[in-house]
């Protein structure tokens, strides 16, 4: 079981991280309202292409690719696993993300404010290796005696919802633009397991009465779900309609609901440096609805069966040791079901970024923009980060921001993550009259062969966009 789940998360996450720094600060682009929604930007509507305005696939490894696991070297696949697990820790991760634009528009309110709101659904999912419970699944404790294996290595979450937003603009003046985002969540499916507890040692004994002791202290491992439980009802299975139906219903606040808050700013010091930060997603989904949680907990301490001295049954007959044994433990490690309401924190993320425009600068054609010059050439350095259950997870990303003319820019990136030393990216926009296209791809130096990649990105879309 262990190793199908381990190579679900590899294969996923090796075909295609949440860090976007290709969108951030493009002032061209609409999408970047939703990295940073108090951005300086220099456009007065868009209208997203339903569906297509914003296509996004992300995912990463760290400590693990699918040629750890797939080489054509000559050794089994099982000990290929087996290495690679022992090579892995309990600080390495999988993440999954997925975002589709559905709907998306804004406008020009007045000379300072800039409206935009829209609908997007997003699948987030992200685990931490669970090394010492998968390693005893998978092995056994024969090699691992005197050493715990901890089920706090057991973290993840996951979900799948559709959100609401409403977001505003507003120049203070020449220098500030600051900005908000309202998000309103229904959620679809969520699944997480964090803040678990518990070990497990199997101890040498060569004094006591057997040769192992056995010893389970603190146990509780705690897994929170929505949106499953109805979904495999065995009283009645759902035919494709009506489980469309139910998704279709808890996109649209049938389901479980929650509310956030995106926060940003742009500051120019001077007329060639840009200083840009936003908090994205300062919210919550409360899982009410459709809640089924499973609960694992106690202690147990063993070191073997007595075999001299069986209990007996009411026919004064002995009980076979192995029923006695599993009687013991069932009454020490406890396995509990319940529906109780519970709520998720959605993964908060953080942006802070420094710019340089130099080079031949034009003035800006159209009356929303009160920047005096806008140069074609802009370095930058971003610092981003999300809030994972075991801490944040950062990035550090430089980049060259090229306007080539008004209708062409292209941007390119270095970053330093968890994933790779050699994360290289690049971005693409060009626009036809009012027609706008955009290409964004993250880790472009591993596509040639993706089955050694670490993470890898793309983003991709169209829409109208308005200058005047």
């Amino acid at each position: 079981m262990w190793r199908l789940i381990f190579l679900f998360f590899l294969v996923c996450s090796s075909v295609v991280a949440q860090n976007k720094p290709l969108l951030f600060n493009v002032d061209d682009l609409p999408q970047t309202l939703m990295s940073n929604p108090g951005a300086q930007i220099n456009f007065t509507g868009h209208i997203g292409i339903p569906l297509f305005s914003q296509i996004h696939l992300s995912a990463g490894t760290t400590g693990v690719d699918l040629y750890d696991i797939f080489a054509d070297d000559g050794t089994n696949i099982n000990t290929r696993i087996q290495e690679t697990m022992r090579s892995m820790d309990a600080r390495d991760y999988f993440a999954i993300n997925q975002q589709l634009e559905i709907i998306s528009l804004g406008w020009k309110l007045d000379r300072k404010n800039y409206l935009s709101m829209g609908i997007y659904q997003e699948m987030d999912l992200f685990a931490y290796f669970p090394k010492g419970p998968a390693i005893l699944v998978n092995e056994g404790n024969n090699d691992y005696l005197n050493e715990p294996f901890y089920f706090d290595d057991v973290s993840f979450t996951g979900e799948i919802l559709t959100v609401y937003h409403l977001g505003i603009n507003h120049k203070f003046d020449r220098r500030l633009t600051v900005g908000a985002r309202a998000k309103f969540y229904s959620g679809v499916f969520n699944a997480e397991s964090t803040g678990n507890s518990g070990r497990f040692t199997t101890y040498t004994t060569p004094n006591g009465r057997n040769v192992y002791k056995h010893e389970v202290v603190d146990l509780n491992v705690l897994v929170n779900t929505s949106g499953f439980a109805s979904l495999r009802e065995e009283e009645e299975v759902m035919t494709v309609e009506q489980a469309t139906a139910e998704l279709l219903s808890r996109s649209f606040f049938g389901g479980n609901v929650g509310f956030g808050l995106d926060l940003g700013l742009s500051y120019i010091l001077d007329e060639q440096f840009i200083l840009s930060g936003s908090v994205q997603d300062l919210g919550a989904v409360f899982q009410r609805k459709d809640v089924e949680n499973y609960r694992y907990f106690g202690a147990y301490e063993t070191s073997g069966l007595e075999p001299l001295f069986p209990d007996l049954d009411e026919n004064d007959e002995a009980i076979p040791y192995w029923d006695i044994f599993e009687d013991e433990v069932d009454r020490n490690l406890r396995d509990q079901t319940t529906y109780e309401s519970y709520t998720t924190w959605r993964p908060i993320k953080a942006n802070f970024a420094m710019e340089y425009g130099f080079g031949p600068g034009f003035l800006p054609c159209h009356y929303l923009s009160d920047k005096e010059v806008r140069y074609m050439n802009l370095l930058g350095m971003q610092l981003s980060g999300v809030k994972r259950p075991k801490g944040f997870v950062y990035a550090l990303t430089a980049y060259y921001d090229r306007k080539i003319n008004e209708n062409q820019r292209f941007k390119l990136t270095y970053t330093l993550d968890d994933y790779s030393l050699t994360n290289i990216g690049l971005m693409y926009t060009k626009t036809f009259n009012k027609f706008n296209v955009y290409l964004a791809v993250n880790n472009v130096l591993a596509y040639p062969d993706l089955a050694k990649a670490h993470s890898a990105s793309i983003q991709l879309g169209m829409q109208l966009v308005f200058n005047d």
